[in-house]
């Protein structure tokens, strides 16, 4: 046991830099990822922003018992699948789509103005793209409204189509992140050996052969890791959105 205990110790004092790399991660992980959970005792007391944590009374699972009841489980749990497997089945593949073509590119610098301008709705508050999905899709100064005009037609008022607003919620979900959430696709497909492409170019191989036998094949792994993390959070559907598009309709 005295010798395990010494290799482990040589082991770390070996590898120290890297645990020191690692620190500032592990500290903010903790800190915004961890700490947090211990708010989930929340959900066991009649809560009381007056009384706090400490003070509010434990009621158990009253909470959860009420919501289960109420009128509204079902059709919430019905939204919430259908956004969830809906933005799944749309904005998985885009991002995989996405960061093939760019990888394809050959211009340095129109590869580089394409990546910032997909990367750059990644920045955009919430609140903010939920204000410009608005404006875009006004129907009668939008931005969409306008181009139909040029062409004698009438754009629908998609915000007042209740059957419509699950389209503009994931497709609006999806302009906002598609080209950050290629990045770790661009990062595999940076690491295939360029021998591959060589000895397909001297085959004959075209671009899309390229393509489905040597980067497919590349970022499949990736890619399923990213599935399933993805599917984890099936029940993650944020309220801030519908809220948001609510309160600038109000105003």
């Amino acid at each position: 046991m005295r010798e395990l205990a010494l290799k482990k110790n040589n082991k770390i004092s070996n590898y120290y830099q890297l645990y020191l790399l690692l620190l500032p991660s592990a500290i903010l992980l903790i800190c915004f990822s961890y700490i947090p959970m211990c708010g989930i005792i929340i959900a066991f007391q009649d809560y009381s922003p007056a009384l706090g944590i400490t003070g509010s009374h434990f009621v158990g699972f009253k909470n959860f018992l009420q919501f289960f009841r109420s009128y509204q489980f079902g059709v919430t749990i019905k939204n919430t699948l259908i956004l969830s497997l809906y933005s799944i089945l749309v904005g998985f593949p885009l991002p995989i789509l996405l960061a093939l073509m760019c990888n394809q590119m050959r211009s340095g610098r129109f590869k580089k103005v394409f990546q910032v301008i997909t990367y750059l709705p990644h920045f955009i508050s919430t609140m903010v793209m939920c204000g410009l999905i608005l404006i875009f899709l006004s129907p009668s100064s939008g931005l969409f409204a306008n181009v139909f005009g040029l062409f004698g037609k009438e754009f629908p008022n998609l915000m007042a189509d209740a059957g419509k607003f699950k389209h503009v919620y994931v497709w609006s979900d999806i302009w906002q992140h598609l080209g950050w959430d290629s990045i770790i696709y661009l990062a595999a497909l940076a690491g295939v050996d360029p021998s591959f492409y060589e000895a397909a170019a001297v085959d004959g191989a075209t671009t899309l052969q390229k393509i489905k036998y040597i980067d497919i094949p590349m970022i499949l792994p990736t890619a399923m890791v990213l599935l399933v993390l993805r599917a984890g959070s099936i029940l993650g559907i944020g309220f801030e959105k519908v809220y948001f598009f609510r309160m600038f309709r109000i105003l």
